[in-house]
This record gives C-alpha cells, sequence and structure tokens, in this order.
C-alpha cells in the first residue's frame, strides 16, 4: 500500500484542486473575512465592520486579534482569485507538515507513509470544512505540533505565544509545557505572546484596547452557540438542555470533567505526541465555541490511536472518529436542523450533536488507560528507566 502512496497523494490533491477550481460550494467565507477585513485594522473601524454576503443569516465580523489583522493584510494586496489559491496551497502543505510531524513522533518516520495517511484525511470533515470555508486551523495546528515538540524551549514558547496572538484558543498548549515543568519554555510563551500584543497596539491602540477589554468573551459576536456545528461542550449541553448554558453550574460541570479527564490522560505518560492531542483536546472542549472545522486536531489523535494506543478503547475510539469525521456528521445536521438560532432538536439530532465532544473525551479516557497499561507492563528497572526519560520530542 506505501509504494502507491505518492500517487494516491497527487490523486487527492488534484481531486481537491478542481474543487477548488470548479466546486462554488467551496465559498471560503473565512478567508474573504480575513482578507476584507484586515485593512480595516489601519482605518479603525475593525471590529465595527461586517461582510454583509450572509446579511440575512448572520453578517460575519472580524473576530480575531488585532495582530491577526496585521498579518492577513498582505492577503488583501492580490486579487481575490488568486488569494483563493495561494490559501489552499499553503493549508494543503500544513496538513501533510501535521502527518509526517506526528509519525515522527511516533517514530515512524517513512514519507510514504506520512504522503498516504496526508491522501486519506484530506477528505475527512473537519479537514474539508477548513478548506472549504478557507479557515485558519491548519495553518494553526501545523504552527504549534511543530514548535510544541521541538526540543528548544524559545521555539516551543514562541510558536504558542505567537499563535496566542493570531486566535486565542492556541493559548492553552501553554499548559503542555506546564504538564512537562518545562518552565522556561512556558515563560518564552508569554514572551512571544507579550511581543505580538505590542505590535497589534502599536499599530492600532483603539482596537486592540477595544478587542481585549470589550470584546473577549463574547461568544455572540462569534456565532450561534446552540447550532450543530459547534461541537464544544458548551455547544452540546446547550443543545440537551435548550438554552445557552453560559458559564452557569452546568458548563461549570463539563468543563470540570473535561479537566479530571485531561489529567487521567496526561499523568502517567510522556509521550510528547500523547501530552499534545490531550491539552488541545480539552482546549476544543472548555472553549465557547469549537466548530467542526476547528477539530483538526483530531487528525495526530487518530493516528496515535492507531498506532500507539495499543488498548482496546485506543481502536474503538479511532473507529469512532473515522465514522465521526468520514461520514460528515456534522454537515448531516446542520442540514436537518431548522436554522442555526434554535436550541430545540429531536432528541435523536441532540445525541449525535455530541459527536466529537464524546470523541474527544473518550481519546482522554483512552490516552489515560493505555498510558496506565503500558507501565504496568514494564519490568521495575525498566519503570524507573520511563519516569526518568524526557518526553519524546524533536531536536
Amino acid at each position: 500500500m506505501l509504494s502507491v502512496a505518492p500517487w494516491l497523494l497527487a490523486l487527492s490533491v488534484v481531486g481537491h484542486l478542481l474543487m477548488v477550481a470548479f466546486q462554488a460550494k467551496m465559498t471560503m467565507i473565512d478567508l474573504l473575512v480575513y482578507r476584507n477585513g484586515s485593512p480595516h485594522l489601519f482605518s479603525g473601524d475593525l471590529y465595527e465592520w461586517r461582510l454583509d454576503q450572509y446579511a440575512d443569516v448572520f453578517p460575519l465580523p472580524f473576530t480575531y486579534p488585532p495582530f491577526a489583522a496585521a498579518i492577513f493584510t498582505p492577503m488583501s494586496w492580490i486579487p481575490w482569485e488568486a488569494s483563493r489559491w495561494v490559501w489552499q496551497l499553503i493549508c494543503l502543505g500544513c496538513l501533510y507538515f501535521i502527518v509526517r510531524t506526528s509519525l515522527k513522533l511516533l517514530k515512524l518516520n517513512d514519507p510514504r507513509r506520512a504522503m498516504l495517511w496526508t491522501a486519506l484525511v484530506l477528505w475527512i470533515e473537519p479537514v474539508r470544512t477548513t478548506l472549504n470555508y478557507g479557515q485558519i486551523n491548519l495553518v494553526l495546528c501545523a504552527i504549534l505540533i511543530g514548535t510544541l515538540a521541538s526540543a528548544r524551549n524559545w521555539v516551543g514558547g514562541a510558536g504558542v505565544g505567537f499563535t496566542a496572538g493570531i486566535k486565542l484558543t492556541p493559548a492553552i498548549s501553554g499548559l503542555y509545557f506546564l504538564i512537562q515543568r518545562r518552565w522556561m519554555a512556558a515563560v518564552w510563551s508569554f514572551v512571544a505572546f507579550v511581543v505580538v500584543y505590542g505590535i497589534g497596539w502599536a499599530i492600532s491602540p483603539s482596537q486592540s484596547n477595544k478587542f481585549w477589554f470589550e470584546l473577549l468573551g463574547d461568544a455572540s459576536r462569534v456565532g450561534p452557540v446552540g447550532s450543530a456545528i459547534n461541537q464544544s461542550l458548551r455547544g452540546a449541553l446547550s443543545r440537551t438542555v435548550g438554552y445557552d448554558v453560559k458559564t452557569g453550574p452546568i458548563y461549570l460541570l463539563g468543563v470540570l470533567v473535561a479537566a479530571v479527564l485531561t489529567w487521567f490522560a496526561v499523568s502517567k505518560t510522556k509521550d510528547a505526541l500523547a501530552l499534545i492531542v490531550s491539552v488541545q483536546m480539552l482546549g476544543l472542549l472548555v472553549s465557547p465555541i469549537s466548530w467542526s472545522h476547528h477539530w483538526v486536531w483530531m487528525v495526530p489523535a487518530l493516528l496515535w490511536l492507531i498506532y500507539e494506543g495499543g488498548h482496546l478503547l485506543c481502536k474503538i475510539t479511532a473507529g469512532l472518529w473515522v465514522l465521526l469525521t468520514g461520514g460528515y456528521l456534522i454537515s448531516f445536521l446542520l442540514l436537518a436542523q431548522p436554522n442555526i438560532w434554535d436550541f430545540p432538536r429531536p432528541w435523536i439530532f441532540m445525541l449525535l450533536g455530541w459527536g466529537y465532544p464524546a470523541a474527544g473525551m473518550l481519546t482522554l479516557v483512552a490516552i489515560g488507560l493505555a498510558a496506565r497499561r503500558q507501565r504496568d507492563e514494564l519490568l521495575p528497572g525498566e519503570q524507573e528507566a520511563a519516569d526518568g526519560e524526557p518526553s519524546r520530542v524533536a531536536g
């Protein structure tokens, strides 16, 4: 199978690029927001600006920090059609990098295996919707997994701080350094974030103040919390009870459960990829908004579950991820719901709407069980060596 991997990858990429050229549904609406909204940072109305293409449903605002607008502004200097192709090629390269780096962390350093998996995961739902919307998820995931995997503290910290300055959710990645007791990497994360914040503030103090001190935490600006496309715990719980749970006791209980499961996953393993995946699962679960396309982190999770897990639950969870993302569950639920705003759902749709959060929590349990099984199978001398052995990171 690996011998045909380059041809399979080429076929997948060509098929995708043909969709870019001829598929009308590939609107890349989020890329349009990045591209058209970013220049408004310099005119002082970035957070008042709206993309009007879908004004009848939800006129899309620019929801990222000022630094993100600064780095996206050059995209507005080239024609829209050109920017679509440039962004797609960048994202395809990032997808291959994510797969290749994940496999390297699993000690499977074979480029043909990476080609095979890239060809396959190119067609699962989180990746497809990221590409269709022109989203930034693959870029952020590639930066994070590449820098977190580095043994150099300043590299890892810079990756976290930089990505958190583009979009807030990557800030959870700093927890990875705290778990590993890499205090200098955590310090570098903070330093990099301060630098990124300072750049945004230097460009536009008013827009920086507006974002960080007025708009931060306002999930209503981002989109409909109860829509099936929001696959965070808050989204799933809100659909279950029929109203936005916000920061109430139900949501806080969900966060507590996610935190306990994360502790269970990370407390007995030193495997770098398992730790990275666990931290990202926690971030996706507890974030107020985790659109289905944010879950591109299930790609490295799937690879870990298949190649490193060993426990039966790992295989079951891997199969569940394939079923959910290969079956385009969220796309089906979006078509089935009457609109993006109403919370009440038939019970079967409410249950299916737990798909990604349930798989995310199962992933944490599977990692924790697999880590404990591996430790139990070690001889006493091997256990002592493992306890003193650093996590698997790239040099």
